[in-house]
């Protein structure tokens, strides 16, 4: 029998950015083999347009997404939850695993900024996965 398939919440502040960019980078790498969930404390209207752009740079396309409001159901149907700079406005519940994700806002960013922010976050997604992987097998 195999484990059930774990859910990873990606959480910043607009959900138009950073969250956005690693819920591709995960779609993109795992597929279906782990839930992909992303909200924010203060979702903007729209994803970022520099961040959908150098996505698509890379054959992830992220404009279909529409930034969404964390909310506490969220966070406790989640195994993981990384969080990008949302601070206090993330709830914390037991039984979770968390890791905070220091990276840079790429709101405002030049498209060179951006770029170095999506390959960090490729990065770190791909260390993840193999994590989520192993553990989950």
């Amino acid at each position: 029998m195999s484990a059930p398939t774990p859910v990873v919440l990606f959480v910043c502040v607009h959900n138009a950015g950073r969250s956005q960019m690693a819920a591709g980078w995960l779609a993109h790498l795992a597929g279906d083999r782990v839930g992909i969930r992303s909200a924010g404390s203060e979702p903007a209207d729209r994803i970022d347009a520099t961040a959908a752009a150098v996505m698509a740079e890379v054959g992830i396309d992220i404009t279909a997404r529409q930034p969404e409001r964390l909310t506490a159901d969220a966070v406790t149907e989640a195994d993981v939850v990384i969080t990008m700079g949302c601070g206090d406005a993330c709830p914390v519940f037991p039984g979770r695993r968390y890791e905070d994700w220091d990276l840079t806002d790429p709101a405002g960013q030049p498209v060179d900024v951006v770029r170095a922010i999506r390959d960090d976050i490729r990065d770190r997604v791909r260390r993840l996965v193999g994590d989520l992987l192993t553990t989950h097998s």
